[in-house]
């Protein structure tokens, strides 16, 4: 198995919360060229919660033609509409995306009965892959991993998971229960890649590859190459950056201003009400970002 590093994107938008394309262009070429693996489309990440379902279908157009084959790409349909989330990930299909990333319904808690019937009538409805979406945090619920081989023995283009976990135990016995399986596991915290990997899964799809993506491909490598004293390596990195998660309440808009930091030419605004931080997080967290990028490139060279 080739293990990968899947960026669920960050979204560029223009001081009046409007999609910048032109920012989000080169936000593309910079994951491309610092070499992940695949880009998630309006993931966590991605603000999905702020935008109409025009916006979304147009986002997804764009991104499919910019990006023109270079990298695979996946997108998150998730929403609580099931109808809107059905024809946006049929759109998708038809956009070449590799597969639909799917959140279940949030707000309403959902016991494994339910989830079961909102996955299997969305696989039915759907033409393409499907990638499960466990974030219990946001949701309310998590998936049981019986729940999940059941929806793989119904469901032949239920080909994923994504699970954000703070306890990966769960993300084990959903490796183990679909082991015989055509199914890939990815962790969706930057800090389980090793433990993912190593229990059998893909790899990870979380979002400290918007900021160093070449740490991330270079953590890949290493394990896709077996050197495994690099692969610790490159993931203390990672995990000396963990801390920039929660230093604000929305870590999205945060993730803009050190990419600008880093370069990256686009306008940090999040959607409102996650567009103001303190100066003094921001100056902290560049702070551990530097020390994180020094290290790399001693290690690197």
């Amino acid at each position: 198995m080739n293990y990968e590093i899947i960026t669920p994107v960050v979204t560029a938008f223009n001081k009046n919360e409007e999609i910048d394309y032109k920012a989000n262009e080169r936000i593309i070429d910079f994951l491309i060229e610092g070499g992940v693996n695949g880009i998630l489309v309006l993931g966590s990440a991605g603000e999905f919660t702020g935008l109409s379902y025009e916006e979304k279908k147009d986002f997804f157009k764009f991104y499919s033609e910019y990006v023109d084959g270079r990298i695979d790409l996946y997108a998150g349909t998730g929403c609580m509409s099931f109808d809107e989330v059905v024809t946006l990930s049929n759109d998708v299909k038809n956009l070449n995306y590799k597969g639909a990333v799917v959140i279940g319904p949030y707000y309403y808690n959902l016991d494994q009965e339910k989830i079961f019937i909102y996955y299997d009538k969305l696989a039915k409805s759907v033409n393409g892959s499907v990638y499960l979406y466990n974030f219990p945090a946001r949701t309310g619920y998590s998936i049981n991993h019986k729940t999940i081989k059941k929806l793989i023995n119904n469901n032949t283009n239920i080909i994923g998971l994504k699970d954000s976990v703070s306890e990966p135990v769960h993300t084990n016995l959903c490796i183990l229960e679909t082991r015989e399986d055509n199914f890939n596991v990815f962790s969706g915290f930057d800090d389980q890649f090793l433990y993912n990997i190593a229990a059998g899964g893909k790899g990870c799809i979380s979002a400290l590859s918007n900021i160093v993506p070449e740490i991330w491909s270079e953590l890949v490598k290493a394990s896709n190459e077996g050197y495994f004293d690099k692969s610790i390596n490159y993931q203390s990195l990672i995990q000396e950056l963990m801390p920039l998660y929660n230093m604000d309440s929305n870590f999205s808009y945060l993730f803009k201003l050190l990419m600008v930091y880093r370069g990256v030419e686009l306008n940090p605004t999040a959607i409102f009400p996650f567009n103001q931080i303190d100066k003094n997080i921001i100056n902290k967290s560049k702070d551990i970002l530097d020390a994180v990028l020094e290290k790399f490139n001693k290690i690197k060279n």
